[in-house]
């Protein structure tokens, strides 16, 4: 792919941040490196048809000291989560590392093995279980937990375990109340935007290299596997519940509503070991991921902190997490957990304080600073969140997108308003002129404020658009942050080659397959085109065979509604048919069998005719 050298301007920002921060502290490397066992090699994972699902030999590049068009910072970051193999936690506990954005943690018991968070794909994680079997022994799988409903800690789970297995009782799949809902529905609800996003979030399309992508500071980037899931056996819902699983005791602490909206961190007395899950890693988490999400509560994330700390930090000999290394030792623990929890609660707190002196999230972000210990902690870098984007999501958990300035509450959409300010400004060569000064002072942010503009008014705009590129490009050279870089790369990729769409897919049919009849309906709901209903007032009754249940389903004024309760002697048709032969209606099989239809038979084709599909290829960086 094409790219442009790096500025000066970014050069000396590397050179000062070089000279700022502790990079003779090699404690990181230390840890990342202790332990390791063995590495995949080659470290190229496939798929049963030879597709590369994930290849961890593309970061070889990671050696040595920063390239100019890489932050230095980032590329320490890197250069530790591109580290990859089996690696003892301690005596007992074993994760494989670098096989995919999160880790696989293994806990041996009496008789078998403990998964912990089987990664993204089938095959990442086989690859995992058979690297750990190779140097361990074929210890059977006799439970998974689930730490979390993030895909990443449970779509490989067909890597180790099978639906028989849980089915017949052979392994138990634990994981935190509500795992089901939060897991299925945050992949599928809004599936399209997020995995569109998502592209640009891990550089999914970005080549690899010091010029391209160089990770994602949680992890390298995400598999290209086959998701599944089971759903779990056993449903953890209290702090201080236990459970001995092939005789290992397990203590778990509930931490709803963080990281993730049903996630949990437990402790294994036996090894005197704690699993994080992800509300403790090596960087600033996401308080509102780039790919989209519901904003999460830093308050409440800082407050399980707190609680774990009182509970488990003079018990614990070793702190580790479904992403990075851990971390060992009773004073080194206490100083990484409070950190964690110091760095959410103080971003918490200060942007609290600052909104209430009248600051819009954009101006809190600009001025906030952190206490001099955080920024000296490497641990506490937003190279996956940010200091910037996570205040202003906090701004809008409390405040909403309006910041309250009545000239901003009815603003014209993004095309509508470029288009006045190109003509304000003298039109669009004036402004790429301008942006081009910009850039060579080196004032990129602005360069690239001028040029959306530009790009929204004319989007073939050759010098427009390959200004923008080189501008977007400086920007990315220059990012701390693993998924700012790979957003701002990602956009002068589109510029100069097009749109690449969604390379990764969340709502995989193994996923799909799991939603609920309610969820379902919900699904078709947030299909419905508004406008080409509003003529339509339709009723049925949809009767599940493999449920033994019905819902009225009714259609008016755009609006679909379904309630489970008996068939209604209102409704003008009645269908019989299973869930799963839904779920392929929904996907556009209307011709296979398994659907009985009695009634009015137009009003099926009526309904699918208004549902429309999600566009997996939007533009994003252009109109």
């Amino acid at each position: 792919m094409d790219h442009k050298p790096v500025t000066e301007a970014i050069e000396k920002a590397h050179a000062a941040l070089s000279e700022s921060l502790p990079f003779d502290d090699t404690a990181d490397f230390d840890d990342a490196e202790r332990g390791f066992i063995a590495a995949l090699d080659p470290g190229v994972i496939r798929a049963a048809d030879g597709r590369v699902v994930y290849d961890i030999d593309s970061y070889a590049f990671l050696t040595g000291d920063a390239p100019t068009s890489v932050n230095p910072s980032l590329w320490r970051q890197s250069k530790l989560v591109a580290r990859q193999g089996l690696f003892e936690v301690v005596e007992g506990i074993y994760q494989v590392r670098g096989f995919d954005l999160s880790n696989i943690t293994f806990v041996e018991g009496d008789t078998g093995v403990i998964v912990i968070d089987p990664l993204i794909s089938t095959e990442t994680a086989a690859a995992a279980l058979a690297l750990y079997r190779e140097h361990r022994g074929d210890r059977p799988v006799v439970a998974v937990i689930y730490s979390h409903s993030h895909v990443d800690h449970f779509g490989g789970v067909f890597g180790v375990a099978s639906q028989a297995d849980a089915d017949a009782g052979r392994i138990e799949v634990i994981a935190p109340e509500g795992f089901v809902e939060h897991a299925v529905s945050e992949n599928v609800y809004a599936g399209t935007a997020m995995s569109r996003r998502a592209g640009y979030m891990y550089g999914a399309a970005l080549d690899r290299g010091p010029q391209g992508q160089v990770g994602a500071g949680l992890g390298q980037t995400t598999s290209g596997g086959e998701l599944g899931l089971i759903v779990p056996t056993v449903d953890i819902t209290t702090t201080g519940e236990t459970r001995t699983v092939d005789g290992v005791e397990i203590e778990f602490q509930m931490a709803p509503g963080t990281e993730a909206p049903s996630e949990m961190h437990f402790y294994f007395p036996r090894y005197r070991a704690l699993c994080m899950a992800e509300n403790a890693t090596h960087n600033l988490h996401n308080l509102l991921t780039l790919r989209g999400a519901l904003v999460r509560d830093p308050h409440v994330w800082s407050s399980y902190l707190t609680e774990a700390i009182e509970t488990f930090g003079d018990r614990a000999d070793v702190v580790f997490a479904s992403h990075h290394w851990p971390t060992w030792g009773a004073e080194r623990i206490a100083t990484f957990l409070t950190n964690q929890r110091d760095l959410y609660a103080y971003l918490h707190d200060q942007t609290l304080r600052h909104l209430n002196q009248g600051f819009t999230g954009a101006e809190i972000a600009e001025v906030i600073e952190l206490p001099p210990a955080l920024v000296e902690a490497w641990n506490t870098h937003g190279y996956y969140g940010s200091v910037s984007h996570n205040v202003k999501a906090i701004y809008q958990r409390y405040l909403g997108w309006f910041d309250g300035n009545p000239a901003r509450l009815w603003p014209h959409p993004p095309a509508e308003q470029a288009s006045r300010y190109v003509a304000a400004m003298g039109g669009i060569d004036r402004v790429v002129e301008l942006a081009q000064t910009a850039f060579d002072e080196g004032d990129f942010r602005w360069a690239a404020t001028l040029l959306d503009h530009a790009i929204f008014t004319d989007a073939d705009h050759a010098p427009a658009r390959a200004l923008y590129a080189d501008t977007l490009e400086q920007l990315g050279y220059g990012a701390e942050n693993g998924t700012w870089r790979n957003f701002f790369l990602s956009g002068a990729t589109e510029l100069r080659h097009g749109n690449f769409g969604s390379p990764a897919v969340t709502a995989a049919p193994a996923i799909v397959a799991q939603l609920t009849a309610s969820q379902l309906f919900d699904l078709i709901a947030i299909s419905v085109n508004g406008p080409k209903a509003w003529h339509l007032d339709l009723a049925l009754n949809v009767t599940f065979t493999d449920l033994g249940s019905n819902y009225v389903v009714t259609l008016r004024n755009g609006v679909l509604i379904a309630i489970e309760k008996p068939a209604s002697a209102d409704a003008s048709v009645t269908l019989g048919l299973s869930r799963a032969r839904l779920l392929a209606l929904l996907g556009g099989d209307t011709d296979s069998a398994g659907i009985e239809i009695a009634g009015d038979a137009t009003v099926l084709p009526a309904l699918l005719g208004v549902l429309d599909r999600g566009d997996p290829s939007f533009d994003i960086v252009t109109p």
